[in-house]
């Protein structure tokens, strides 16, 4: 074989004509206007009158009716010469990894066409075992021990890469070593498309212009840190579709999903004229479901396996995984797989809110001291929930376990801070005995094991509350961080709550030398050095309390958008300069949390000297912040009020786990729930 200027295929000395397979003058008929209308060249072969070589150029069908066939020159400056030195041999018509070759009759040739008689049939020919797609507008860098050369990818297979280019300087080529690996690099436009490492299998040119032939390495990669806990892949019926523009080639695909998860997808291809190349971004992928619902993402091609099939053809079986995502593309995609797991799961779903609010009064969640804090602004809390609960997923989930109109479980989050969710609202009716509440929580487990890897679902971290007597939460996550024993992977932090009761304070008790002042980013630096030296958990991380982050105003713009409230305030109280405590204000809409923990202050004493009175008016200070008349306090550390006498209403246990060790996390809930026949 040679090539031609644009890529194509040629036989360079006379083929066999009696060996191939028999094709009709009406195949090769409509292979040429098809030819034609994608505005394509064949290619004419030519033998030297006085020279035992051949030459190929290329020539552009015109619309073709019959047996008569015209051709235009596809470049008219090597004709002439051409015709004086040259007499025609055969035509060859390109199709994909096999091509047709005709030996017609020559009618005429001039400057500017060449017609012929097409014969009644053809031969067809394979020239390769996977079929090479020719590619548009792909830039190529490729680097070997410090040495760059720049050009186009002409075309690819999914195991094979040809590049052509020029180099500066010419001297370049010589200094590529085809026995040593390379990384190559695709670009359309500034869109970095490929990367990876490739052998050389052939290489050529002259001067200053080189064409290589690549073979990629791998044949799969891998995107994200290896996890024993694998989201679960589902084939559903009907499956949907994968449908793209191939990003090197221009040209839509549109394959069937073998099987899907959260995270990815599988599908097959015929090896003979696959595409997927492990490694390759798909910018702009939809995953097609029936009556119109699709789902745009970011994709990439991680692995590719053959599959012999028992009639003798090979598949191809390649994974994909999504990178980014519209959050509420994805909120459909999770919950038509819980629904495909488990008919009665359910995430996002509409909701009755009158059966809601019935099930949390029901079921004890919403007992008589909590409903007396927050009875005065019931209406708002409705307000508040029929929002929340009306698909708003940039910031609030909920899953639910349903049974013929009935909840039976609940629980939900909410991302309050940029990389954080807070995991509230856990609740089961006593007649769904164990399972209701654990399904919930195994659904809620599955969904962040999905999600976490991914930029769009700023899920870094997954934190809650829980009142240490509870014994489910105090198993399940107080059990969890005891046993980790590794406060950077899971945190347990213990807390003072009360409802502080606006009053006139004495003013002397704040007289120098003890002052209140707004925070700064050295206050900040400060508390968590303090918090880090006692604690050494995720509090400060996972609460956007480093200087970086503190007056990022991203979330909240976020929730203004969506038309709720997230305001907060940092006051620092110091004695003759030195810090001693801060107090940071939250502010949300009303019952944004039942328990107000999203709607309170938190007071963190670096000091646990600081008397009594100064604490009083520093927290009198600071509710002016807050509404109402009764301002919810969190206080750390916990130790304060029991030295102090300090009157308090519960404690509170603050839980955070860092998503990096989920693997651990499922792992211990597996040993936990063994017997219960439910598993996270």
């Amino acid at each position: 074989m040679v090539v031609t200027s644009d890529h194509q295929p040629v036989v360079s000395a006379s083929p066999d004509v009696d060996s191939g397979k028999n094709v009709s003058r009406r195949q090769l008929v409509n292979k040429l206007n098809f030819i034609n209308f994608q505005d394509e060249t064949i290619v004419a072969h030519f033998k030297h009158a006085r020279y035992d070589s051949g030459v190929s150029l290329r020539v552009k069908p015109l619309p073709c009716a019959g047996e008569q066939l015209e051709c235009s020159w596809s470049v008219t400056n090597d004709a002439s010469q051409l015709l004086k030195q040259c007499h025609f041999e055969y035509l060859l018509i390109p199709d994909g990894k096999k091509y047709f070759l005709v030996i017609p009759k020559l009618l005429s040739m001039d400057d500017t066409r060449i017609s012929f008689i097409l014969p009644l049939n053809g031969r067809e020919f394979k020239i390769r075992k996977i079929e090479r797609h020719y590619c548009k507008g792909i830039t190529a860098r490729f680097t070997q021990n410090s040495v760059m050369l720049k050009g186009i990818l002409a075309d690819f297979t999914p195991i094979s890469l040809r590049i052509e280019g020029k180099t500066d300087p010419p001297e370049a080529l010589r200094w590529i070593n085809p026995e040593v690996p390379l990384n190559l690099h695709l670009y359309s436009g500034s869109r970095l498309l490929y990367s990876g490492e490739c052998f050389i299998l052939r290489q050529g040119g002259k001067g200053d212009t080189a064409s290589y032939v690549l073979k990629t390495e791998n044949n799969s990669i891998q995107r994200f840190k290896e996890k024993k806990y694998r989201c679960d892949r589902l084939q559903l019926v009907p499956s949907p579709n994968i449908l793209f523009e191939h990003p090197f080639t221009g040209k839509t695909i549109n394959l069937k999903v073998a099987d899907l998860s959260g995270s990815g997808c599988s599908v097959e291809e015929h090896e003979e004229n696959s595409v997927l190349l492990p490694g390759m971004m798909i910018p702009n992928l939809q995953l097609t479901f029936a009556h119109g619902l699709h789902i745009t993402c970011t994709t990439q091609v991680v692995s590719r396996n053959c599959i012999e099939e028992s009639g003798g053809d090979t598949l191809v079986r390649c994974s994909l995984v999504f990178l980014d995502m519209d959050i509420h593309g994805h909120v459909k995609l999770m919950s038509i797989l819980h629904q495909a797991a488990d008919k009665y799961s359910y995430i996002c779903t509409e909701v009755d809110m009158d059966a809601l609010w019935d099930f949390f009064f029901e079921t004890g969640f919403i007992y008589p001291e909590k409903y007396a804090f927050f009875q005065v602004e019931k209406e708002e809390i409705k307000k508040t929930y029929a929002k929340l609960y009306g698909g708003n997923p940039h910031i609030a989930r909920h899953f639910i376990h349903q049974n013929r109109g009935t909840i039976l479980g609940h629980m939900a989050m909410v991302r309050f801070y940029e990389n954080s969710w807070l995991i509230h609202h856990h609740a089961a009716r006593k007649s769904a005995s164990l399972k209701a509440g654990l399904t919930v929580l195994s659904q809620i487990s599955h969904y962040i094991n999905e999600l976490h890897n991914q930029y769009f679902a700023h899920l870094d971290y997954v934190y809650c509350y829980f009142r240490p007597e509870n014994k489910f939460p105090n198993r399940v996550f107080g059990g969890f961080a005891s046993q980790l024993n590794n406060k950077r992977g899971c945190s347990l932090d213990k807390f003072a709550y009360f409802h502080y009761h606006k009053t006139i304070v004495n003013q002397s008790e704040m007289c120098r030398p003890w002052e209140l002042f707004e925070s700064c980013a050295a206050d900040f630096e400060e508390l968590g050095n303090y918090y880090g030296y006692v604690s050494g958990g995720l509090m400060v991380d996972a609460s956007d309390l480093r200087p970086d982050r503190v007056n990022d105003p991203g979330l909240a713009k976020e929730y203004e958008k969506l038309g709720f409230k997230k305001e907060r305030y940092a006051f620092s109280l110091k004695r003759e300069g030195s810090l001693k405590a801060m107090v940071l204000v939250n502010l949300t809409d009303a019952g944004f949390n039942m328990a107000n923990l999203t709607n309170c202050a938190t007071l963190m004493l670096l000091d646990e000297d600081i008397p009594r009175g100064v604490v009083d008016a520093t927290l009198e200070q600071v509710s002016g912040k807050h509404y109402g008349h009764e301002m919810p306090v969190l206080l750390y550390p916990f130790s304060y009020v029991e030295t102090n006498s300090y009157p308090y209403e519960k404690s509170y246990m603050l839980w955070i786990l860092n998503l990096n060790y989920s693997d651990d996390y499922f792992k211990y809930c597996d040993g936990l729930f063994k017997g219960s026949g439910k598993t996270t």
